[in-house]
């Protein structure tokens, strides 16, 4: 089994305008820290933007171009070419680039989970309401970035 690590949507133009996205940045920041020690990171972006979250030269950056990070990208051809059959998820907002993103895996066969505050949501009963109710119900695991650093490590 080989993972990778999914973080969405957290360019600078992102998080400089939309508040409720900076809390993420800690655990996301800390969760790279980890996941650098054990493996690769795919983060994704929008075209032109600077990410605001550290990236490492292994790291390999999609250009996101809808709210899957797999529609119009060759993010699938890369995550096969290595292997990768589980993939965790993090990134906002929670009901549109993470939830298009874990339901676009999980149609390719991915095994997903889901970082519960490594996303936010700009309402945030809607996050809760993904991560307690609708991806639970889908089938997808649901845990802290601290604990999936420490189960995946």
């Amino acid at each position: 089994m080989s993972t990778a690590l999914i973080i969405g949507d957290l360019q600078r133009g992102i998080t400089g305008n939309y508040p409720f996205t900076r809390q993420v940045l800690p655990p996301d920041s800390e969760l790279l820290r980890s996941f650098y020690e054990a493996g690769d990171a795919f983060h994704e972006g929008s075209g032109g933007t600077e990410l605001d979250l550290p990236v490492a030269d292994e790291d390999v950056v999609v250009l996101k171009r809808r709210a899957s990070a797999f529609a119009g990208t060759d993010l699938d051809l890369v995550l096969r070419a290595r292997g990768v059959d589980t993939l965790a998820i993090a990134g906002v907002a929670t009901s549109a680039m993470v939830a298009a993103t874990a339901y676009d895996a999980a149609d390719r066969g991915y095994r997903v989970t889901v970082l519960r505050d490594g996303c936010a949501d700009g309402d945030q009963a809607m996050h809760d309401f993904f991560v307690d109710a609708v991806f639970p119900s889908r089938g997808f695991e649901v845990v802290s970035c601290a604990d999936w650093a420490l189960y995946s490590a």
